[in-house]
Order: C-alpha cells, then sequence, then structure tokens
C-alpha cells in the first residue's frame, strides 16, 4: 500500500507525462502544419514542397531579376515584384532604390524599404536612368497564408494625386514556358501566344502603351499544367491586369499589374499569391558531362546533381555506343559522394580509365546524357573552329559578310564616326569629359575610323578593351600553337568576308589585322585610343538583326551636334559617336596586344608591324608615373618584342610587386623567366607561383567541378575560361608546381559540365548541346551565331542555378569579344596540344 508521499509522486509523475504528451503532440501538430504550409527558411526566403518565394536577394530588374520572384517545382516562373511607374517598363525604365531586406522571424515575414527615385544612377553613372519629379516611399512585405504567400505594399504616405492611375504593382511572368499555355481571369480567357499580338494605345500621358489581355480579380496562369498552375488574387477593390510587356519591347515578359488607389499608403496593395506545389516534388537528376567529350589521356569526371531530399543512388554506368546500334556498359559502379553545393546534393563518377576511342554516354537511373566522344582527336576538329570561321566574321564591322546564300550582315558604319559631346553621359556607359581630349570638336567627323573592328556584343558598339584583348589572345593562340588555319576570304579593300571560302591566308592573322586597322587609325587621327564607338540614340542601339540598318554609310558632313543630354535626344545624324577618355591603365593594357600583335605581323602585314610597336612604345613613355602594376602586361609584350633590357629591368625592379599580385600577373611574367637573366627575379616569381596554386588548389575543392567558381548574377562562364586561359601559361612555364588539372576542368565547365538542369555547351553549335538560343544580334530569331560563347549559367540568389532557354537574358546568353571568344579559342587549341603531346611521352 502506497504511502502520501509515494502517492504525490505518482501524481506528479502522471502529471509531468501527461504534459509531455501534449507538448509532443503540439509540437507533432505543428510539424505537420508547417510541413503542410509555406515557411520561412534559413535562407530568408519562403518555402513550401518545391515551391519558393524570394524577396530582394537579387536586384536587377533590367535583367528580369528582383523583387518578388517565385521559383515553382525547379523554374523560374515570375521576378521583379515591385511598384514601377509604367504597365510594362523596359531596360532604361525607372526602378527604385533597394533598402536592407529585414526578416520578422516570428511572422515568418521578409520585408524591404523601397524608394523614388535612386539618387546613384539619376542621370548618372554606368548606365543612367532619367526619373520623373516623382519621391515617394514604401516597404514590401512577403508573408506566408498558408500554401499560399501575401504580398503587401506599405506607403510612406499616399501618392501626388498626378501619379494616382499610373503607378502600380508589377510582377513579370516568364514567357519562355507560357506559349501554348492557357489563363483565366474571372470569366475571362486565353491563350499564352509566342508573339505579341496587344492592340496599342495612346495614354493619357502621352505614351504607348498595351491594352490588356484580361482585367479583373483573379487570374490563373496555366490551370491545364500542375507544375506551372498559378493564382494571383487582388485582395482590394481595384482589380488584376494581364499585360503583354513584349508589345512594346521585345524582351519584355508578361505581366501582372494593379495599381495604388488615390489616398492609399497602408496595405495599399495587397495580393494572395498560390504558386501550385506538387506534393513531393524533388528536383530530377541531372547528369552534367562534356557536350564534346575527352582526350584519353584527360581525367574524366560526370557530375550528378540531386534534390537534397533525394536518397536513392542507382548505380551509374558508362555506355558505349555500338557501331551497328545499341549500346553496352564499359564501367559500372556506385558514385561517389561529393557533398552539398548551393540548394543541390553532388555525387562524381570517374571514368578516366576508359580510353578506347569511340561515342559515349552516361546512364544514372532514368537520366541519359547526350552522346559524347572519347578521342585524341576530340578537340581538333568543330570545337574551336566555329568561333573563328562563323562567330568572328559574323562580328566584324565595316565589311559585309556572305555565307553562301545567307548574308549575315550587310556592309555596315561606313560613316564612322563623329566626335562625341563633351560633358555628356551615354545610356550605356560613356561618359565624356569637358574636352575631346583631340583636336576634334563635339560633331567633327573623325578619320580612319570606318575600317577593321569588332562588334563588341549583342549590340554594335566598338570598346577598346573589347578590340585588344581579341587580338591579344589571337596573337598568344598564333604564336603557341601555330594555327594556318583558313576557311574565311576576307578582302578588306572591298569590305566583303566570305565564310567557308578560303583565300591563301591564315584566319587568325586576317582577324589580327582587321582589330589593329580600328585600334590604330583611331590612334592614327586622335594621337590616342578612343574609348568607344556607340550609337547615339537608343533607338538606333536597340536595334535587332541587320547591322547595315543603323546607318546610311554617309558620312555627316555639316551642321551643329546636338549636345542635349544623349539619354533621351537623338542626334541630327545617324552617324556613330566616337567617346575618348583619360585613362592610363587601358591605354597600357591595349599598348601590350599591340605589342605583342607587331611580332606575329611580320611578313604578313609589316606597315602595320612597325605602326603597332611604334604606338606601344610611345605608350610606354607618355606613361612614365603610372602605377607599375599597371605597366607588367606591356613590359612583358615589349621585352619578348624586343627583348630590350630596359623593360627586363622595369620588371626585375617591380619583382616584389609582381609577386604580391600574383594572380592577375603570373600568366603574364610567366612567359619572361627565360629572358629576364636573374635568379633572384626567378625565385620571387617561382614562390608567389607556388603560393597561388596551393590557393586555386583550396578554391577549386569547394566546388564539385573543380575551378574556382563562386556563382553570381552574370553567368561564370568568361571568367572561368579566362581562368583556364590563364592557366595554360603557368602549366607551361611551372611544370613542376602547375597541372594541366584546371585548365581541362574549365573546359570541361564551358562545354557542358556546370550546375543546373541545363547542361548545354556555352558555346553556340559546339557539342551535342549547346545553347541554340542566344543573346547575339539574331536573338529576335531565337537563333544563335556558331561559335558565340555565351555567359552561361547565372545564380538566382541565393541558391539556384539557371540557364533559360531564352534570348533576352544577356547575363546568361550574350556573346562578347575580347576575351568571352578569344580565351575560349586558345583553351581549346591549348588542351588539344597539351593532352596530344602528353600522349605521345
Amino acid at each position: 500500500m502506497m504511502n502520501f508521499y509515494n502517492k504525490k509522486l505518482l501524481a506528479n509523475a502522471l502529471i509531468f507525462l501527461a504534459v509531455m504528451a501534449a507538448q509532443i503532440t503540439q509540437v507533432k501538430a505543428q510539424g505537420k502544419k508547417a510541413a503542410g504550409q509555406m515557411v520561412l527558411n534559413k535562407l530568408e526566403y519562403l518555402e513550401y514542397q518545391g515551391v519558393n518565394v524570394m524577396l530582394a536577394h537579387d536586384f536587377y530588374p533590367e535583367g528580369h531579376q528582383g523583387g518578388v520572384g517565385i521559383i515553382q517545382n525547379g523554374q523560374r516562373v515570375a521576378t521583379n515584384g515591385d511598384l514601377r511607374l509604367e504597365p510594362t517598363p523596359g531596360q532604361w525604365s525607372p526602378i527604385p532604390k533597394v533598402g536592407k531586406r529585414v526578416i520578422d522571424k516570428a511572422r515568418g515575414e521578409v520585408s524591404v524599404r523601397m524608394e523614388y527615385p535612386n539618387p546613384e544612377i539619376d542621370r548618372k553613372g554606368f548606365n543612367p536612368i532619367i526619373y520623373p519629379d516623382l519621391k515617394f516611399a514604401y516597404h514590401i512585405r512577403v508573408l506566408p497564408a498558408g500554401k499560399s504567400f501575401k504580398i503587401i505594399i506599405d506607403l510612406d504616405k499616399p501618392l501626388p494625386d498626378e501619379w494616382v492611375g499610373r503607378v502600380g504593382f508589377n510582377i513579370e511572368l516568364f514567357p519562355g514556358i507560357l506559349y501554348g499555355r492557357s489563363y483565366y481571369m474571372d470569366k475571362q480567357f486565353g491563350i499564352f501566344t509566342p508573339q505579341a499580338n496587344g492592340q496599342m494605345y495612346k495614354s493619357p500621358y502621352g505614351e504607348n502603351e498595351v491594352m490588356p489581355l484580361a482585367t479583373g480579380k483573379k487570374l490563373t496562369v496555366a490551370p491545364e499544367s500542375d507544375d506551372q498552375r498559378m493564382i494571383i488574387e487582388n485582395l482590394k477593390d481595384s482589380n488584376l491586369q494581364l499585360l503583354d510587356g513584349r508589345a512594346k519591347h521585345n524582351n519584355g515578359w508578361f505581366v501582372v499589374r494593379s495599381l495604388i488607389a488615390k489616398g492609399a499608403a497602408k496595405n495599399a496593395i495587397e495580393w494572395l499569391v498560390t504558386p501550385h506545389a506538387v506534393d513531393g516534388w524533388q528536383s530530377a537528376p541531372v547528369v552534367q558531362v562534356s557536350q564534346v567529350g575527352y582526350h584519353p589521356a584527360q581525367q574524366k569526371i560526370a557530375v550528378i546533381e540531386l534534390d537534397r531530399k533525394d536518397k536513392k543512388r542507382p548505380a551509374v554506368s558508362l555506355m558505349r555506343v555500338a557501331e551497328n546500334g545499341g549500346m553496352q556498359a564499359v564501367l559500372t559502379a556506385a558514385p561517389a559522394e561529393w557533398g552539398d553545393f548551393l540548394r543541390y546534393h553532388y555525387l562524381q563518377f570517374d571514368f578516366s580509365r576508359i580510353t578506347s576511342p569511340g561515342m559515349y554516354v552516361v546512364k544514372y537511373g532514368a537520366y541519359q546524357t547526350a552522346p559524347f566522344q572519347i578521342s585524341t582527336a576530340v578537340f581538333k576538329n568543330d570545337v574551336w573552329q566555329p568561333t573563328l570561321a562563323y562567330f568572328m566574321p559574323a562580328q566584324m564591322c565595316h565589311m559585309r559578310i556572305n555565307d553562301k546564300y545567307r548574308v549575315w550582315h550587310g556592309l555596315c558604319h561606313m560613316d564612322d564616326a563623329r566626335m562625341a559631346p563633351v560633358d555628356s553621359n551615354h545610356f550605356d556607359g560613356y561618359i565624356s569629359g569637358h574636352s575631346t581630349l583631340t583636336k576634334f570638336k563635339p560633331g567633327d567627323n573623325v578619320p580612319f575610323l570606318n575600317r577593321g573592328a569588332w562588334h563588341d556584343a549583342g549590340d554594335f558598339d566598338l570598346r577598346v578593351e573589347s578590340q585588344a584583348e581579341t587580338v591579344h589572345g589571337l596573337t598568344l593562340a598564333y604564336e603557341a600553337f601555330g594555327i594556318r588555319y583558313d576557311n574565311t576570304t576576307i578582302d578588306q579593300n572591298n569590305h566583303v568576308v566570305e565564310i567557308q571560302q578560303p583565300d591563301g591566308k591564315p584566319d587568325i592573322l586576317q582577324q589580327i589585322e582587321h582589330g589593329l586597322l580600328s585600334i590604330t587609325g583611331g590612334y592614327q587621327a586622335m594621337g590616342r585610343f578612343y574609348r568607344g564607338i556607340i550609337e547615339p540614340s537608343i533607338r538606333q542601339y536597340v536595334l535587332l538583326g541587320d547591322a547595315a540598318n543603323i546607318t546610311d554609310n554617309k558620312p555627316y558632313i555639316t551642321g551643329a551636334i546636338n549636345t542635349t543630354p544623349v539619354l533621351n535626344q537623338p542626334a541630327p545624324a545617324d552617324d556613330r559617336w566616337v567617346f575618348t577618355e583619360d585613362n592610363p591603365s587601358r591605354s597600357l593594357q591595349t599598348a601590350a596586344a599591340l605589342a605583342a600583335a607587331s611580332r606575329v605581323m611580320i611578313g604578313y602585314n609589316d606597315t602595320l608591324s612597325v605602326q603597332c610597336l611604334q604606338i606601344a612604345k610611345q605608350i610606354w613613355q607618355n606613361n612614365a608615373g603610372v602605377n607599375p602594376m599597371q605597366k607588367v602586361a606591356l613590359a612583358t609584350e615589349l621585352l619578348i618584342t624586343t627583348k630590350d633590357s630596359i623593360y627586363a629591368a622595369f620588371l626585375l625592379a617591380n619583382a616584389p610587386g609582381i609577386a604580391s599580385n600574383i594572380e592577375h600577373t603570373g600568366w603574364l611574367v610567366s612567359r619572361t623567366m627565360g629572358l629576364v637573366n636573374n635568379p633572384a627575379y626567378r625565385d620571387t616569381i617561382t614562390g608567389a607561383v607556388k603560393k597561388l596554386y596551393a590557393k586555386i588548389q583550396q578554391q577549386g575543392s569547394k566546388t564539385p567541378y573543380g575551378v574556382p567558381y563562386e556563382p553570381s548574377i552574370w553567368g561564370a562562364g568568361w571568367g572561368i575560361q579566362n581562368f583556364g586561359y590563364r592557366q595554360y601559361f603557368l602549366y607551361a612555364s611551372f611544370p613542376g608546381i602547375f597541372t594541366d588539372e584546371y585548365m581541362l576542368h574549365a573546359i570541361n565547365f564551358i562545354l557542358g559540365c556546370h550546375p543546373g538542369a541545363n547542361t548545354s555547351s556555352f558555346a553556340s553549335g559546339v557539342g551535342a548541346k549547346s545553347m541554340t538560343t542566344a543573346y547575339g544580334f539574331n536573338r529576335a530569331d531565337l537563333s544563335y551565331i556558331p561559335g558565340g560563347i555565351t555567359s552561361g549559367t547565372a545564380l538566382i540568389r541565393p541558391d539556384f542555378p539557371e540557364l533559360l532557354n531564352w534570348p533576352y537574358l544577356w547575363q546568361q546568353g550574350e556573346y562578347v569579344l575580347g576575351g568571352g571568344t578569344t580565351d575560349y579559342l586558345f583553351l581549346v587549341m591549348a588542351a588539344d596540344h597539351v593532352l596530344n603531346k602528353k600522349a605521345i611521352k
């Protein structure tokens, strides 16, 4: 029989157990509730199943990254949720200044303060924007609402009356996945079309705007698709509008919009958004390999990207494609665990020991890669050639580019160029000072600029650094590998190029000459390098298609130049403007390219060779007092070209500085080790190079791709191929320290072994799967230029890698000249050279 004390202990124990059981039940219930609704995760975005809602992690609205963004079942479906001053804003439309993102963990809420205008870019800066006379501030709040989320806008105070009906909350829907999908807006319905069909009208404010596709309280996007279905409801009295932003801007997206009401401040906008989340959704496994293939002597590692919740580990197989059909497994193994990177978990499959020539695929579960080759000739054909045979000719300015029955573009810009106005801030980053820095006045025709050069990117400007980098890269490739490939006729006298038509001259030398004609021509005319040559008006600048349609090829002769700000005023003629600048660093880099090119022009164009060296020496003399580190490249090239001891003495005297900047200087000065005959110099540089290699090893180990890689809004492709390009020189000069490993990893990254579901080669037309919808001058045709190298996989912050099949995202699909082109060309040639040399040994 229990005594009172024991009975009390038992009672207390029972009470304790009951309380614990109740708490456990409550925790379980909360867990179930959390699992069944939108929650705030540790990366500061809302999450439910496969749906993610970001706020102000990205702020690049001109590139369709910013504000409220939605990733739904592995696809970014919406972005740029923010207050805008236009129904369908464009690239140069006003955007707000973004404040600090604030987290309310108790409510699971994310908020950020915004304000108009942004004083940092209002009529100034690299890409200036003209803001109206309107100042206001507000907070965007995003918070969970079950399986949905709310977007709430709180203004500091109501809008001025004259802006009521003009300011609204927009969110943009990605068009590339909506074609052929349907929508409902209350009782209205329709199909998302491949082209803009919307009726335009003149707004009360004098702007051309597009009529809404539908208007109502509730919009359902893609109701027939579980993966894409999304419902947007306006909880205020006003309506939603569904607009087609492509009607006003070719690169626009579909827009959902609601206006700020008169007198509204607190809860001025309140939307309920429900992106359908597929129950238990996981991203499908992806196997990432080079879309071109591998050399037998090359390390071969397939990277397998998994959803972190995916615990299945089927075996992975390398299958050889049989000559008469079918496939046979030549290696099957359990993949090796690598670990977590970004939002995914990674495995690796090493098949380096397979060296037999042939075509192969990798299979992992239901996933099978495109076929790739293992061959000693893997980098010999169809890899770098499209860049030299198609892309570079297509980008040539002041020429007509024929390709059998096709004309890539007609004769263009023969009216180049007029001196730009002073004290002007161009919309694409060109800024002029109080003087032209030349004998020419604003509006004067500048001679010798209607020849040579390549259009820089998806537009048609000529940046001197792009011209110089291209010349430099081609020069070093020609010197290192002696490629005398000839498949193009280039007629400088008649300004005509014929693709796929040899003329008996090495294409690389012809292209180097083409770049030099522009650089030296500008220097000959002005006594200095130009900063850039570009269209004076946005209307010309945004042209898509044939460059011959931009200008009439007739130089403007009389009349004064329009000196009003270049942001919004057309020039009195269609001639491009030439800008100058006082920038010793850029001048020295350009001169380094000339000093190098003077070597390969000997015997090909001796006059140009002499001019290049004369200009390079003059730039050296004119910049005696600048930071020595800015002169390392020029000193290196002048030393190699002339063998003059003054340049060796300069490098020796600045060896400590070179060593402390070895990450930038190492690849350059590695080529001088046999020319600066000094043991202390060699020891200093070698010691720094050893530290650099250790750093690269440490950085490369942080990703499953074996290269230093920190994803950002811009695709990392150009940076990684530049890294690989530099690796070649370090490996060639310091084979006892550097290996070819990182150079080859960089190639694999560019050719398809990179994060995300889209495993395309960044080089258009190269490999089994490549970027064949890209940001070139023919992007409006959803097309590409063979051999153009895109910027590649970008990051939707904080953790989503993205490479869309969409032509208008320059941060993912743009082509550029300079290192963006020649680093790739050089890198592939280097791989072929190094691996076949290794195979012979």
